[in-house]
């Protein structure tokens, strides 16, 4: 009978083997060309280190040999999924510095276009989210009343991705018609299909499993890194602009500000961040119905207040509203010419991507793309 030999193994003496690991900048679920160069021991995520600056729009420079109108469409194509919503700002900026009061009626076309723009990006978030869970019929459902909203700003602006809409001083145009009656089908079919999604997706027994506890980012964490948008109102935090800080005529609308309630995990999970866009959906059509309500029924000359020439006084603002994604602002300085001196923008994307290697160490792999899909981001803004 041969003889059994045994061992004994000193643990003490064993030395885990670390793997550095890149994810992109080529691949599907980086959402864009993000490298994310991860340290790796076994499948746990020891370090994640995000290497930006593939797709570098150099728009900050660019806005400074443009003049003023010249500057809105290289903001609609920062974050190119919420183009509305980016010039808002600007041209509320602008017209403050211009002491310029826009019509009513353009003010509440102003807030149903960035609403509807809001609905579009968190669909988007959403079905995106789903695929990289592993859920494709949600994104199929999703994308079609996508389509509704994209189809209606084409019908508004000429463009189905980037609208140069909002101008200095008005818009492009007035409202095509039937314009309430396509916004109050877009609600309807909203409603219908985000019911669906919840059943389908949002409470599916394998979605909470793969989401819930995983990348929890606490509420001072959150503040400390200033995250903002779905980000940091997911870890409970109820900071939105447009009820702290109430801008164009957000002030009159009755909505809730969403936050994460740790409802089927921690608070601050992405499961928490998905279901806060899940939510603001149903707020913005809230504000949107009433929008139409409230909104002056006359046709107006939305270009009255346009100037030929814009050539603002010396000085500087910032001004922000609350992007789909969170805040975003510009802090311009004049010198009295037609183009400004300097240009900065506060990007919500890459503000919230900083917040990524602190929230990710600990997690598996697959887990780390679910806590940066979570953050909904988009390298246009990242690269600005």
């Amino acid at each position: 009978m041969s003889e059994i030999k045994t061992f004994e193994i000193d643990f003490g003496k064993v030395h885990s083997e670390r793997m550095r690991l890149n994810v992109g900048p080529q691949h599907p679920s980086t959402h864009g060309v993000l490298r994310l160069e991860v340290e790796l021991e076994g499948e746990i995520v020891t370090e994640v280190v995000p290497h930006i600056g593939y797709l570098h729009r150099c728009f900050e420079k660019h806005a400074e040999n443009m003049t003023y109108p010249q500057v809105i469409p290289y903001i609609d194509r920062m974050d190119y999924i919420a183009a509305m919503n980016n010039e808002l700002p600007y041209v509320m900026g602008m017209e403050k510095l211009l002491d310029i009061k826009v019509n009513e009626r353009i003010e509440y076309i102003r807030v149903i276009c960035a609403e509807l723009n809001r609905i579009a990006n968190h669909q988007l978030a959403v079905a995106t989210f789903g695929l990289d869970s592993g859920a494709f019929t949600p994104f199929l459902f999703l994308f079609r009343d996508r389509e509704m909203i994209i189809t209606l700003f084409e019908r508004l602006s000429g463009g189905r991705l980037l609208y140069n809409y909002f101008w200095i001083g008005g818009l492009m145009h007035e409202v095509p018609p039937n314009f309430e009656e396509d916004c109050r089908a877009i609600i309807k079919q909203v409603r219908a299909t985000n019911a669906e999604t919840m059943n389908l997706l949002i409470y599916n027994k394998i979605f909470i499993e793969r989401t819930a506890n995983v990348g929890i980012l606490p509420a001072d964490v959150a503040v400390n890194f200033a995250c903002s948008g779905p980000v940091i109102r997911g870890s409970g935090v109820p900071y939105d602009i447009r009820k702290t800080e109430p801008y164009s005529i957000y002030d009159r609308f009755d909505f809730n500000v969403c936050v994460g309630r740790g409802e089927v995990g921690t608070v601050g999970d992405c499961w928490d961040r998905n279901i806060v866009r899940m939510e603001e959906m149903e707020e913005s059509c809230k504000i949107i119905e009433q929008a139409l309500e409230q909104m002056p029924k006359e046709p107006c000359d939305v270009r009255e207040f346009v100037p030929k020439r814009i050539k603002p006084p010396k000085g500087e603002f910032y001004s922000k509203a609350e992007n789909p994604k969170g805040e975003l602002g510009f802090y311009i300085i004049s010198d009295g010419g037609l183009k400004p001196t300097r240009v900065r923008s506060r990007a919500t994307s890459f503000v919230n991507l900083s917040v990524l290697p602190e929230i990710s160490k600990g997690y598996m792999v697959a887990d780390l793309i679910m806590i940066l899909g979570s953050l909904d981001i988009v390298l246009g803004e990242i690269d600005r």
